[in-house]
């Protein structure tokens, strides 16, 4: 069987930066990013909405993390990853998150980890989307 491969959803990635409990779930899963842990994919798209949420001035004022620093954050987190420019379209639940869709199904074995309900309440077929608690309790213990 192949390994499995993650996408960590935008919205994961800022719980882990933004949260104080170390023993939280999303803190854990940034902290296995940056430790390259497991294996977890990027897309341009992705990579961009990553940036573009942090640079948010609420979630700035949250992470306290100056415009160089969230650089550097990110340049470790694609250095860890598996690059995938997706090509072939598909629909999500939320057409805002189609590029994750894109990814999701792009190659077999691939979980996304998100706290979207709409996403977990609705994967596509053949398709794993997971929280990140469920991510915690089945693949990091």
């Amino acid at each position: 069987m192949k390994p499995q491969v993650f996408i960590i959803d935008t919205n994961v990635l800022i719980a882990g930066l933004i949260c104080s409990d170390k023993n939280s779930p999303t803190v854990k899963i940034l902290d296995t990013m940056l430790s390259a842990d497991f294996m977890y994919v990027l897309s341009p798209a992705l990579l961009q909405e990553y940036r573009s949420v942090m640079m948010r001035s609420k979630i700035q004022q949250l992470h306290k993390l100056a415009e160089k620093e969230v650089d550097q954050l990110l340049s470790e987190i694609t250095a860890n990853a598996i690059w995938r420019e997706p090509q072939k379209k598909h629909q999500a639940p939320d057409s805002g998150d189609n590029h994750l869709w894109d990814l999701l199904l792009q190659a077999n074995n691939t979980v996304l980890i998100t706290g979207d309900k709409l996403l977990l309440s609705n994967p596509p077929d053949n398709a794993s989307v997971i929280s990140a608690r469920a991510f915690m309790e089945t693949i990091l213990d």
